[in-house]
């Protein structure tokens, strides 16, 4: 997890923009650079780094000696760097994993290199010998990008939209903050002022389609026979916490006891075992001391034999962090609030108090293997596979936004392996009534799955979902009941004031 920043045109003073980048400096603690472009004085980068991959080498804006014109500032991780550098017989210069899109880029050109990315990722890429700026984002907007561009053609790109809210302009009206569109490229011809024009915006990724990267096939077989798609599933899914694996810092994982989380969990630990990593795997919980989810989470953690850390959660502790926690969500959006506060102060604990750095965690399942209970309404199939795309679609504006902007508050890098771009094109693509919930239960296809391996408890494995966040709170009362109260008393306490 990383911050990126940049503007191009700029009429103001830089020494006083570059004050905005400091305002995303929580996404990297670990270092921070400021750098104009050569020849370009009104145009610079600002980065805050998370190192996760090559410590050393690892600042940015990224700039090697054979492409000299080519500047790069990116945050998120290429999962098959290793696999195209050795492909193409790339020279490294070093051992970032973004050092791909350079190479990828001069070769092939801005289109094709996004299409072979298998990871998260949102990027600036400036050429000033061909005079391009390009952005780019992944296909669900796991990593964050939000941009501003004016009619004169400044151009201000960041992680966050906290760090151009009050990035000066020389316009009379305010410009639109937007954020950038998961799965899109943007082009944009730099001018000899430093200003842009934006000419052409593409679509490089689509969630429903098989993904131009993934060269080799591990599939069990083709076709839907249900145990060859069982099998199917098992193998994407293992291979998509694999590739996660890659990283310098110590990993863990948010285990909230449901089924996604513990799947992951599970899986994590397993692969942990497998590939030598020299420490245990750490898993965190949040709740009160007497919520199902506590309680279940303490069951999976044994099962599996992890590191296991309980953080206790009080409503009136979630009530102080609420303020910090829209700051950080950049949202007022009520659920997507609510259900960021335990993942807030978990993530406050992890930093705090473990050495954990690189947090996995179940984002994403609920959308793809319709696991929300109103999928049981569907009309029909094909309605509840069109709701599935469609909320994985949207996921850059909820649930993806939440599990970024609550780790990265506290200089964490998530993982969510249930949005890895092959399982999700692959479960899509199978028919849709083989996803459907089936004798009540959501999720079930997901279930079957795993079913009598003993990877995770088989009470958990058919646990029924919670309502928003509420399982981490006491059985006597929901979070969302003493968020009410709060609210109640606050609106009550000022109408008195008055």
């Amino acid at each position: 997890m990383c911050g990126i920043w940049a503007l191009f045109g700029s009429d103001e003073c830089l020494s006083v923009q570059c004050t905005n980048a400091m305002k995303i400096a929580h996404r990297g603690p670990d270092a921070f650079r400021f750098e104009n472009v050569n020849g370009f004085t009104n145009c610079c980068f600002g980065f805050h780094r998370l190192a996760i991959v090559d410590q050393l080498y690892g600042m940015q804006p990224l700039r090697v000696k054979k492409f000299p014109y080519l500047w790069l500032c990116y945050n998120g991780e290429i999962y098959n760097h290793i696999r195209l550098k050795n492909q193409f017989e790339f020279e490294y210069q070093t051992k970032v994993d973004g050092e791909i899109l350079l190479h990828l880029y001069d070769r092939f050109g801005i289109e094709k290199m996004a299409s072979m990315l298998d990871g998260v990722f949102a990027f600036i890429l400036l050429d000033t010998a061909n005079r391009k700026v390009f952005l780019g984002r992944d296909t669900y907007g796991v990593r964050p990008l939000f941009r501003l561009l004016t009619d004169n053609g400044f151009l201000a790109v960041c992680s966050e939209a906290k760090g151009l809210l009050d990035v000066k302009t020389s316009m009379s009206t305010p410009a639109k903050i937007t954020p950038f569109l998961p799965g899109h490229f943007e082009v944009f011809d730099l001018k000899l002022n430093g200003k842009v024009q934006s000419v052409q915006m593409d679509r490089f990724h689509c969630c429903t389609e098989e993904p131009k990267h993934a060269a080799h096939n591990i599939l069990e077989g083709l076709g839907f026979e249900l145990e060859t798609v069982k099998s199917n599933i098992r193998i994407l899914f293992e291979d998509a916490v694999k590739k996660r694996l890659m990283a310098h810092r110590r990993i863990g994982c948010l285990l909230s006891g449901g089924l996604d989380s513990s799947l992951v969990a599970a899986t994590l630990v397993k692969l942990a075992k497998e590939e030598e990593l020299p420490y245990p795997i750490q898993t965190f919980s949040i709740g009160a001391e007497d919520s199902p989810d506590v309680a279940a989470a303490r069951k999976v953690a044994a099962h599996i034999g992890s590191e296991h850390h309980e953080v206790n959660f009080t409503p009136e502790e979630g009530i102080r962090a609420l303020e910090e926690v829209i700051v950080h969500l950049e949202s007022y959006d009520i659920t997507t609030v609510r259900a960021s506060v335990g993942m807030y102060l978990i993530s406050k604990h992890i930093r705090e108090k473990t050495d954990s750095v690189v947090i996995f965690s179940g984002e994403g399942s609920d959308e793809l293997t319709q696991g929300y209970i109103y999928f049981h309404k569907a009309p029909s199939p094909k309605a509840a596979a069109e709701d599935s795309v469609r909320l994985l679609e949207e996921l850059y504006l909820f649930d993806v936004l939440r599990a970024d902007r609550t780790t990265a508050a506290h200089g964490l890098e998530l993982r969510v392996p249930f949005l890895d771009h092959r399982f999700t094109a692959y479960f899509l693509s199978l028919p849709e009534e083989m996803r459907v919930p089936k004798d009540g239960v959501e999720k079930h296809l997901l279930r079957e799955a795993f079913k009598g391996l003993n990877l995770i408890p088989d009470e958990i494995l058919w646990r029924r979902k919670e309502a928003f966040s509420d399982g981490m709170t006491s059985m006597k009362k929901s979070w969302y009941a003493s968020l009410q109260e709060h609210i109640e008393s606050e609106v009550l306490r000022m109408t008195q004031s008055d």
